[in-house]
């Protein structure tokens, strides 16, 4: 299952009286080659237990999730997951939600509240968005749906290659238009390809890469509404390997969305500044998300960054409800990584459907 329909069922948890656990965990081993999470359950479990009467309904309910957590990682763990998001609260009714992640996860966080702390988890929802990379020469394609920092599918085609010399009684120009056919013919069944995979998949981003022959004739033949996806054309062979293509994606895809956050963080201001379909700062933008009104919400990256009127942290909620209240309402969240683009409104503003 895909992050963003764990995103909207975890959103979709009612409130609870009861402590919500929210663990996020870096599974990576260390320089000695051991995973070091271990000591840092215990211990946060530990402190949030002892805080609590003996035998007390959310006592009880921690100690259980503590015991279920720890059982579930020393069994369902693999070697190669790089990450771990689990969300528990024993006492409404068993509720257990494990995530394994293929991404890592920068550091060891813990969260307890009435609901999911989803900030983590939609920030890398963000940060590894699928995209497609498209590598094709002038007879083969590859074409390849990344995301979460790994191949998630991977599609192939083959057309005849085309004689290097004309055959026996053929003029060069007959050749030649052969040539263009045939050509033409490989290009269509790719862009056909294309499209299908993008609808498919959903796809947002489209980088190209391969011979420099090909390459331009197949952008010409896509329609307008692909085209616009088209995020970079790489020097890549076909025949580069696949994680070199993965690589240099991602590197592309980094620098795009880099683009992207400072022409959606300009648009926001300029909405804002106009009285149109933008607000900016923390109790806006909490009113607006009430309202309904949030097509898209903005955050900087760093959940620490986030602050209401006079720089002051918020106190009444956490910055994770943000991500919950606008997947409950079909907002997008898009995390801006440059912090400073945000700084001057406390980290936080949403470009809206309408006004009220």
């Amino acid at each position: 299952m895909l992050i963003a329909d764990r995103l909207d069922q975890l959103a979709a948890f009612e409130p609870s009286s009861y402590p919500v656990i929210s663990l996020y965990l870096n599974t990576r081993p260390g320089s000695h080659g051991r995973t070091d999470f271990d000591p840092f359950v215990r211990k946060e479990f530990t402190r949030l237990a002892t805080a609590l009467p003996l035998r007390s309904p959310d006592r009880l309910s921690i100690e259980r999730d503590a015991k279920r957590i720890r059982e579930h990682l020393v069994r369902e763990l693999r070697p190669a997951t790089n990450g771990m998001a689990i969300f528990a609260c024993a006492a409404q009714d068993g509720f257990f939600v494990a995530l394994p992640l293929d991404v890592p996860i920068e550091r060891h966080q813990l969260y307890v509240g009435s609901q999911p702390h989803l900030y983590t988890l939609a920030r890398l929802n963000d940060q590894y968005r699928r995209y497609a990379a498209v590598i094709a020469d002038t007879h083969s394609a590859r074409i390849f749906v990344f995301g979460l920092a790994k191949t998630l599918a991977r599609h192939e085609i083959e057309s005849p290659p085309v004689s290097k010399r004309p055959a026996e009684n053929w003029t060069q120009a007959r050749y030649q238009r052969h040539v263009r056919n045939a050509h033409l013919h490989h290009v269509k069944e790719v862009v056909d390809a294309i499209e299908r995979i993008v609808r498919e998949e959903q796809i947002e981003h489209v980088i190209f890469g391969g011979d420099e022959v090909i390459v331009p004739k197949l952008r010409e033949q896509l329609p307008a509404y692909l085209a616009q996806k088209v995020v970079d054309v790489l020097r890549l062979d076909i025949r580069t390997p696949e994680h070199e293509i993965l690589r240099a994606t991602v590197e592309a895809m980094r620098e795009q969305d880099a683009r992207d956050d400072a022409a959606i963080v300009g648009r926001l201001f300029d909405e804002y500044r106009a009285g149109g379909l933008g607000v900016v700062g923390l109790k806006p933008t909490l009113d607006a998300l009430a309202n309904g009104q949030v097509d898209e919400l903005l955050l900087t990256a760093s959940m620490e960054e986030i602050r209401g009127e006079g720089g002051e942290e918020p106190e009444f909620f956490t910055p994770g409800e943000l991500v919950a209240r606008a997947r409950q309402t079909g907002a997008e969240v898009r995390f801006i990584e440059d912090a400073g683009l945000l700084a001057g409104v406390g980290g936080v503003g949403a470009l809206l459907r309408f006004r009220r």
